[in-house]
């Protein structure tokens, strides 16, 4: 058994889907560092959880935050005696109105292979467009080397890209098939000198686990799950933290954790893993099969996952579409921001991952619309507990689009109860502290790195205005209106054109499209 699933891993790591990417082009775009950046008059959304404030000055010296400084009231003039006087070389942003938030963090943040036909220049730019300014990359479906390489590029600012971190799926690069525990360690200490940053489990027998987890926590590696189905019979979410896993992702394995009548999903007789509509619409029906919201064993699990400091990672939009799939297939940036290749990799098929469209309709729908209920309660009332619940978007897949897909996953948060503030702090300060980044980065505060981005509009009272399509408006002469969109994002210092960047994807876009004659039909429906 453990040979079959080393060699099912072996084959998705080596499979077109994971195809290696050509390598990110030296950059071209931003400004900067410079001596000295004064952003002026701008609201602060700090990313601590505090209220915004405004109008500020804030100073950037290099590539960190040298000053913050309060220049006035709202609705009264600016007091030009408070402000930080400009010098000749400085660069100044009029930010007067806007608002600032700390650098996004996407903690789910899949590059893209092969099959989704994309570029990493391509990735990057949507997501730097959207304010993500760090990202965690969970698998290396690229290979270790290749994240790597591009993790040291980021961070020395040659390509436009976040900040990296790099977590490699286990196994990746080893020599020989990992089926005991002394292997489990040697493949952790051989990642963990090869500069990674953590492990991304999809689940491995017991004791090969166990080691690997209690090597990388020796070592100071992060750790996360995606408990598959194929091996969450073996390990939980609960047992998971127990043996020391720091964070998971997605869901799978937490229901299991809370199963009162069972140890194994109710699967339907004729269940097949690897027919994907199987495999999702038996996943719209597995939190109903858990205990029950505030019961005894609900609220046993999630103590014990509070009193370990566990991290949750819901990446909760990458499931969106199985309960509205028009809504999301209809998504208005598809038409000018996805790739052929990759609208093509979004369609219904038995082959690519995540395009599990093979007879879905409304009874799956209201099985997902129902698990997302339950499954939204447990993270909400985790983050009111005092969890650490971190945002993630696992796009590329599923009709979810890099950078849009992440600020769905804000508005899902939204849906399940966050106040703006906390999934403002999820995005930045609580993804820092998982990422061991916290120190200098995931707050507006002195000392700290210059990663943030700046939006024309209030995010708090609209979230939509951070998509790169903004929001609709209407003025009071009736004029329909788009406000809205991240302007600038700045990280290490250097200032982006978000919308520039967006552009620059835009002509990609239509350059993919001129070639292959193409535009973008709805499936099954001959236009």
């Amino acid at each position: 058994m453990k040979k079959i699933f080393q060699l099912i891993l072996l084959v998705l790591l080596t499979s077109p889907l994971f195809a290696q990417m050509s390598d990110a082009p030296d950059r071209t775009d931003g400004e900067g560092p410079f001596d000295r950046l004064i952003i002026r008059g701008v609201n602060m959304i700090d990313g601590t959880g505090s209220p915004a404030t405004g109008p500020v000055d804030i100073v950037i010296e290099g590539n960190r935050i040298a000053s913050i400084r309060t220049v006035g009231y709202p609705g009264l003039p600016i007091n030009e005696n408070r402000r930080p006087k400009a010098e000749a070389n400085d660069k100044v942003i009029d930010a007067t109105g806007m608002y600032l938030l700390p650098g996004f963090i996407d903690m789910h943040a899949h590059t893209g292979g092969g099959a989704q036909g994309t570029t990493p220049e391509y990735v990057y730019k949507l997501w730097m467009a959207h304010g993500i300014t760090t990202i965690r990359e969970p698998g290396s479906g690229n290979g270790m080397d290749w994240t790597l390489r591009h993790k040291a590029r980021s961070e020395k600012n040659e390509i436009t890209a976040p900040r990296i971190s790099a977590y490699i799926s286990f196994g990746q690069g080893a020599s020989e098939q990992i089926i005991n525990e002394k292997q489990a360690r040697d493949w952790v200490q051989m990642i963990h000198k090869a500069g990674a940053d953590g492990i991304k489990f999809f689940g491995a027998s017991p004791k090969v686990y166990a080691a690997a987890i209690d090597e990388a926590n020796k070592l100071g590696l992060e750790t996360m799950t995606h408990h598959a189905q194929t091996r969450v019979v073996y390990n939980n979410v609960l047992t998971s933290a127990r043996l020391g896993l720091t964070s998971m992702t997605h869901w799978y394995g937490l229901p299991e954790a809370l199963f009162e009548d069972r140890i194994i999903q109710d699967y339907p007789l004729d269940y097949n893993y690897n027919n994907e509509q199987h495999r999702f619409e038996e996943a719209g029906k597995l939190w109903k099969q858990a205990a029950e919201p505030y019961s005894e064993k609900w609220n046993e699990v999630m103590n014990e996952l509070l009193e370990l400091d566990f991290t949750l990672n819901p990446t909760m939009t990458i499931y969106e579409a199985s309960r509205d799939l028009m809504a999301q297939r209809r998504a208005e940036w598809h038409e000018k921001y996805t790739l052929p290749s990759l609208w093509r990799f979004y369609e219904p098929s038995r082959i690519s991952h995540g395009s599990y469209w093979l007879d879905w309709g409304t009874e799956q729908e209201v099985e997902w619309k129902n698990n997302f209920r339950l499954w939204m309660e447990f993270v909400n009332e985790y983050k009111n507990r005092g969890g650490r619940v971190t945002l993630g978007s696992d796009a590329g897949y599923i009709y979810k689009l890099y950078g849009f897909g992440y600020i769905q996953e804000m508005e899902m948060m939204r849906e399940a109860g966050f106040h703006p503030l906390e999934i403002f702090q999820s995005a930045s300060l609580k993804a820092a502290e998982v990422l061991g980044m916290d120190d200098e980065l995931g707050t507006i505060e002195v000392g700290k790195l210059a990663d943030m981005l700046i939006v024309d509009a209030n995010p708090m009272a609209n979230l939509k205005v951070l998509y790169g399509t903004g929001a609709i408006i209407v003025d009071n002469e009736n004029n329909v209106k788009r406000h809205g969109g991240v302007v600038y994002t700045i990280k290490d210092g250097i200032v982006y054109d978000a919308k520039q960047l967006l552009k620059d994807v835009e002509g990609m876009v239509d350059d993919a499209k001129t070639k292959e004659s193409f535009e973008i039909t709805q499936p099954g429906v001959k236009y």
